[in-house]
């Protein structure tokens, strides 16, 4: 069975992995470090002293796991596309514009707007469907201050508008979001962080 490391920024996200793992049969290793995003959030930026905390993380995450995820969209750009490490928004952005059709993007916090946008127009390069990047306002404010009925409410609002705008599938773009998508939207795919993390770790590994 592989090692799989997953370094999170929510301790709220392990067990959203944990979930889809279980299906895979796969036993997952989590460290959360909130200290990272909160400075991401307090700078306004993902600077190079804040990178490099993060490269020194996953560096010894790596030294015992067969696969790293980094699961959290505002830290991603600091992971190298080349390296070893698993960037989950990267994963998700292939997943998705994988087939032909338009996306509908979903992100809530601020600091993954960015980050969001650029991940999912570089696999929009390489892919064949069309991102459209979207807030769902109010959601990360919710999610914050531990409202997850409300968080996830939101979300749904906003999931049910792409399918009535013509979406052909949904992108949750962080994993905070992942429980929103488990009731799907009115028929239409909905892809979420960890199964497509999870989905490119095992990939990564030769398994699938």
């Amino acid at each position: 069975m592989p090692r799989i490391a997953c370094l999170h920024t929510a301790p709220s996200n392990a067990p959203l992995f944990d979930a889809a793992a279980a299906p895979l049969g796969l036993v997952l290793t989590h460290v959360v470090r909130a200290d990272l995003l909160a400075a991401v959030e307090a700078r306004g930026e993902l600077t190079a002293e804040i990178a490099a905390g993060l490269t020194a993380a996953l560096a010894e995450l790596a030294a015992t796991a067969d696969a790293v995820i980094l699961t959290c969209s505002s830290l991603g750009e600091a992971v190298d596309p080349e390296g070893p490490v698993i960037r989950a928004d990267a994963a998700l952005a292939a997943a998705a514009l994988r087939d032909p059709g338009r996306v509908a993007v979903l992100y809530t916090a601020p600091t993954s707007r960015g980050p969001t946008e650029r991940v999912f127009r570089a696999a929009a390069e390489a892919g064949q469907g069309v991102p459209e990047v979207r807030c769902v306002e109010g959601a990360w404010a919710a999610f914050r201050a531990g409202d997850a009925g409300r968080h996830i409410a939101l979300i749904r609002q906003a999931m049910g508008e792409a399918v009535a705008a013509g979406a052909d599938r949904i992108a949750l773009a962080q994993c905070s979001m992942a429980p929103a998508g488990v009731a799907g939207a009115q028929g239409v795919p909905v892809l979420t962080v960890p199964d497509a993390a999870l989905a490119a770790a095992m990939a990564a590994r030769g398994r699938v």
